[in-house]
């Protein structure tokens, strides 16, 4: 595992050839982490709200999740939020991700998400940055980052934003650059889904599942392949996750909806969740597929 810091120019033949294209590309690079050509072939830029809701978390992990196992590598600016949920669920799907920071090489930010930081570089991701040092981050520099995570990307992947958020600056950059822009549709009346709404308007394409994502990459799952849908379940286990899988449940709810009492279903969605089939959180139960 490489910490040390690292830097690669414009000129080196390794250096990222979609970046390299950009108008203003960096000149160098610092690193930490092993950089590899193939780490490069296949990037999608991940970006939303620092304010993700429980719906835009939980589409990053699954889009994310299955699309990083199937080699495309994962980029996005490390900051709480999307940006966080996007490197975790890629590298605990056992794929790769890219952290470019909006500070010094030297500097991890947010500090608190240390462990995250470690463990990107540990699964042999790379954590990416402009600057040397330990530079803090100025309003500037954010911008200048959201460059080179649109710069690296084949894709940008909106998954909830604001009108005001710096996710449309990135998916803007894409759009300087010629890259594809997608978009997580959310609910109309949640405010993190009105930037996403107007990159849909304006011609991003609506991602409803990770397929929609990998057939552009030329990564789409066979046809007939699970996705991690549960099966060879009973009668009313398939019932409670065809409900789930519309939208999320609080138990009396699931049990009107179902015509059964709460107590006869609470024994079946307990042996779901230990299984981990099922999950709940906030007193509702998801699914984890």
């Amino acid at each position: 595992m490489v910490r040390n810091t690292r830097v690669i120019h414009k000129e080196d033949a390794s250096y990222p050839a979609l970046l390299r294209e950009i108008p203003d590309a960096p000149a160098r690079l610092y690193y930490k982490g092993t950089w590899t050509e193939e780490l490069f072939t296949d990037c999608l830029a991940v970006v939303g709200s620092r304010h993700m809701t429980t719906y835009g978390r939980r589409a990053a992990e699954q889009i994310v999740g299955e699309v990083a196992s199937r080699g495309v590598t994962i980029v996005s600016g490390f900051m709480y939020g999307i940006d966080a949920t996007a490197h975790k669920a890629a590298v605990d799907a056992g794929g790769k991700t890219i952290a470019v920071m909006p500070c010094g090489i030297e500097r991890v930010h947010p500090e608190y998400q240390k462990d995250l930081y470690d463990k990107i570089i540990e699964t042999g991701g790379l954590i990416v940055s402009e600057w040397e040092g330990d530079s803090m981050p100025l309003l500037w520099t954010y911008p200048r980052r959201n460059r080179i995570v649109a710069g690296l990307s084949k894709a940008t992947l909106v998954v909830e934003a604001g009108l005001e958020s710096g996710s449309l600056i990135t998916a803007e950059f894409a759009r300087k650059f010629g890259r594809k822009v997608f978009a997580v549709p959310g609910q109309i009346t949640s405010e993190v889904s009105k930037g996403t709404t107007k990159l849909l308007k304006e011609g991003a394409t609506l991602v409803g599942s990770p397929d929609d994502i990998l057939e552009y990459y030329g990564k789409k799952r066979a046809s007939g392949q699970s996705s991690g849908r549960a099966s060879g379940k009973n009668d009313l286990e398939q019932k409670i996750l065809d409900a789930l899988q519309k939208e999320p449940f609080e138990v009396d709810l699931l049990a009107r909806t179902l015509g059964m009492s709460a107590s006869t279903l609470g024994t079946t969605l307990s042996l779901l969740e230990l299984q981990g089939i099922i999950k709940q959180e906030g007193g509702k139960y998801y699914t984890n597929s």
